[in-house]
């Protein structure tokens, strides 16, 4: 058990099942939007990865940057950026997998919503996987209590911006993305739901990116 811990650390379980699926495979360039402390990252870069991050918080910059210089030393700095996921200076087309993990249900408004995941589809390139773990309403819609536009008080007492299954599946067909699996949402002891939903990008001029 140690030695999972010490390999995989607390990597998050449903982005395990895309490593374990082959969907992210060694010499990729992996870029984490909104990386926090880089729970996530740990195997990544041990792993031989490409990986690049940004986050909003200087304290958690400088705690993968810490990582990084440990674990992948051949990584540039540069590589790891405080940046709102909305303004990520990267350029297009920069990463095959990027990922945004608990941090989409963070948005003020539908704007800030949607600036942050045409930033995300932005800097995917075309074929790539985008991989996201939000809250949202399905299977507890009852229990949310609405704060105005899509933001909710949940039962735990955390307030958020929520989607649900009818969202999602308009976004991915805005985006001209192909859902790669079938949206999959945990429901954590009625307190709270976590969606997971995992789209390739289409090839480069077949469709456009925007969003809206």
């Amino acid at each position: 058990m140690s030695d999972l811990r010490t390999q995989f650390g607390q990597i998050d379980i449903y982005l395990f099942d895309q490593l374990l699926r082959g969907r992210i495979r060694p010499g990729m360039r992996v870029l984490e939007a909104g990386c926090g402390s880089g729970r996530n990252l740990a195997y990544l870069l041990q792993a031989g990865y490409d990986v690049a991050a940004v986050d909003s918080d200087p304290q958690s910059v400088k705690q993968v940057r810490r990582l990084a210089a440990d674990l992948a030393p051949a990584l540039p700095g540069d590589n790891f950026r405080m940046e709102s996921v909305e303004a990520m200076s990267f350029p297009d087309n920069f990463a095959d997998v990027v990922l945004s993990i608990a941090v989409l249900h963070f948005a003020r408004d539908e704007t800030q919503f949607n600036a942050m995941l045409a930033s995300l589809w932005r800097v995917l390139r075309s074929e790539g996987l985008l991989f996201c773990r939000l809250a949202s309403s399905i299977g507890m819609g009852e229990r949310m209590v609405p704060r105005g536009g899509r933001r909710f008080l949940l039962p735990d007492g955390s307030e958020r911006y929520l989607v649900d299954e009818v969202l999602l599946l308009d976004l991915t067909e805005r985006l001209r993305g192909e859902l790669l699996d079938p949206l999959k949402t945990t429901i954590v002891q009625d307190q709270r739901c976590m969606t997971t939903w995992v789209l390739r990008k289409a090839v480069a001029g077949k469709f456009r990116s925007a969003i809206l």
